[in-house]
Formats: structure tokens, sequence, C-alpha cells
């Protein structure tokens, strides 16, 4: 009568479990991580709250890599000079250990997040390039030793290139009170700290011909300078009216001449016209509705995408999303703010759009 007991709970369970399944229609859908096992790691950014809500049991059907999307970042993971704070990051990387996804760290030097503590001293004056380079290592040291072995890539300088004006470099506090070698530095200590991690400079707007310039000459100088740079990581905010196709590959082949791997870092594909800085609401921008013609860009583009990654495997040795699902996204705020956007594979339900088939049917 136990056994009989025990028999109908289990049945139930995985009744319940079919159901849960099937109302989001991913039962017997095809995986990204399968159809893709033959090309590169397909990877998803997650916050602490994705891996232990609904969104898991997603994760661990398509994904087989994830990224931190801010809980590594400088701000969130070292607020204060002498604490860290590793709990959200800590429940990512044990999500992936248990798992068996693979973990890419995100990020280890960026100017944006990053604690004003870091860029000053006791009396609120600016620190010398001697102690900002002596924090810089014991930061690096610091987060790669606490998750050494764990993560197998770590895209270790962030975004150090503007958009506008002829200077290679940003002028962020790091470069204004370092120097240029600032870059150099981070990717030294990174790789004392873990010789097995793959470094990558990770940027966006890379498909723009005369940014994309800037970074070939920034990471083709540290390659004449033997640092320990192993790849390009282009962030992918795209959106259904660029790149196009020659724009896309041009970035691709340009960095791989160096010898570099090339990752696609932070995917998605807003239905909106694309734009890097934050704005305040104007007409128009009220429209939020994923309507079928942008549907149906949004699935001819994924696919063109896609097709494109396929041609250069071996070059890309990754591709990750930025974000699971339509449901939470970054893109929701930015650069409108409370402007919703629907620039990835599943929808709110977390159901696969029209451009999913177009991803894993080749």
């Amino acid at each position: 009568m136990a056994k009989l007991s025990l028999l109908i709970s289990w049945l139930k369970a995985v009744t319940v479990t079919a159901a849960l399944f099937s109302s989001h229609n991913i039962l017997a859908q095809k995986s990204l991580k399968e159809t893709y096992k033959d090309y590169f790691p397909i990877g998803v950014a997650v916050s602490p709250r994705s891996v232990t809500g609904p969104e898991a049991e997603l994760i661990k059907q398509q994904f087989n890599s994830i990224t931190p999307e801010n809980a590594m970042k400088m701000g969130p993971i070292h607020p204060e000079k002498d604490r860290y704070n590793w709990m959200g990051a800590d429940a990512i990387v044990e999500f992936g250990q248990a798992t068996g996804i693979k973990v890419r760290g995100h990020t280890l030097c960026w100017h944006n997040q990053t604690p004003k503590w870091f860029f000053t001293d006791s009396t609120g004056a600016q620190v010398s390039r001697e102690e900002l380079l002596s924090r810089l290592k014991q930061h690096i040291t610091d987060v790669m030793t606490h998750y050494k072995g764990r993560i197998y890539a770590w895209d270790v300088v962030n975004e150090a290139v503007p958009d506008t004006g002829k200077g290679i470099y940003r002028e962020s506090k790091f470069y204004q009170i370092i120097g240029e070698d600032y870059i150099q530095k981070a990717f030294e200590y990174a790789h004392a700290v873990d010789p097995d991690a793959r470094l990558f400079y990770n940027d966006y707007n890379t498909e723009n011909a005369v940014k994309r310039e800037k970074i070939y000459q920034l990471v083709k100088k540290l390659k004449e300078k033997n640092v320990p740079i192993h790849g390009v990581g282009l962030q992918a905010h795209w959106s259904i009216y660029e790149p196009t196709q020659a724009e896309l590959e041009k970035s691709i082949t340009q960095f791989a001449s160096l010898g570099l791997a090339v990752q696609i870092t932070e995917l998605d594909v807003s239905v909106h016209p694309k734009e890097h800085e934050r704005r305040e609401r104007k007409a128009g921008d009220e429209k939020s509705v994923f309507t079928p013609e942008m549907e149906q860009k949004q699935a001819a583009h994924y696919k063109m995408i896609f097709d494109t990654f396929r041609k250069y495997k071996g070059t890309i040795t990754g591709v990750t999303f930025w974000n699971v699902s339509d449901k939470t996204t970054w893109l929701d705020n930015f650069p409108v703010p409370g402007r919703k956007d629907y620039p990835l594979l599943f929808d709110q339900n977390f159901k696969p759009k029209k451009a999913f088939d177009g991803v894993v049917n080749f």
C-alpha cells in the first residue's frame, strides 16, 4: 500500500512537471545547446534570481554557458575597499557547477559601475597612478582567486574605446589616472592569477567601421606586446535594422586576423532602432507592442546572424544571449526608461518565438 501511495505521488509530480513544460511549449522543442553542440557553446546572461526562479528550467534545457549580468561587476561585487559581496555571484557559479553549465566572468575592469572609492583616498582626493594600479591588481587578484578553476573565460576590460572622436581610448578615470597601459596591466594581472582562463577584451558597436578600427588597433597593440589576450568579445546589442551581414563578417574576420578567438558576448536584437545613449521619452516611444512586422523582421535577422555565426565555426568560440526571455530584459529601460522591448528568442511566457525556429532549423 505504501508503495502504491508512493507511485501515485510520483506520477502526480511527473504530470505536474510535464504540464508546466507543456504550458511553456518547451518539452518537445529543440534546444539551442544541442543544436549547436558541434559549433560553439550557447550562453545566457543571468541574475541570482533567474537561476532559482521559473527561468532556471529553461536555462538548463537550452543553454550550456552562463554569464553573470551584473553580479560580478566592480560595484556590486566590491562595494567598499575592504568588503566583497560574493553572495549573488556565488549563487550563479554554484548553479553552473551543479548543472554542468560553464561560466564566463563579467567583468574585471569597466569604467561604469565602478565604486567611487576606487578612485579616491580617505580625504576624497584622487589617488595616484601607483595606488590605482595597486587597487586594480588587488581587485582582479581577489575576484579571480575566489573563482579560480570555476570560470573558463573572463571579460577582462570592458568598453575602453569611445564611440566618437579620434582618440582610441575612452577618457575614463582609469585612462586619466593610469594611462593607456591600464588595459595591458589588467590582462597581465588576470593571467598571473589564472593562466588557464581565456581572457577577452569586450566592447559594443563593433560593427561600426570607425569604432571597429579603433578596437582593432587597441588589441593589435596588445598582441604586439605579447600581452596575454586570447579573444575579442563582440557585445552584439543589435536591432532588427542592423548590422548587415557584410558588417558582421568584417568584424569577425578582422579580429580573427590577429589570431584571436571571437565570442558573441551580449546578444539581443531590439525591435526598436538601435541607440547607444540613454535619452528621455519622446513622441512614439509609448508604442511597445510586438507587431507581426517586428516579429517577421526579427526572425529574419536572427536567421541571418546565426547563418553567419555557423560560417565561422572555429573562429567563434561562444555565443551568449543577454537575458533569458522577453519577460525581463535590460532593454525595457534602455535607452528609453520604461519602454518595453522584445529582443530575445523566448517570449514573456518563456515560449519560443518565430526567431527561435530560424536559429535551430538549418
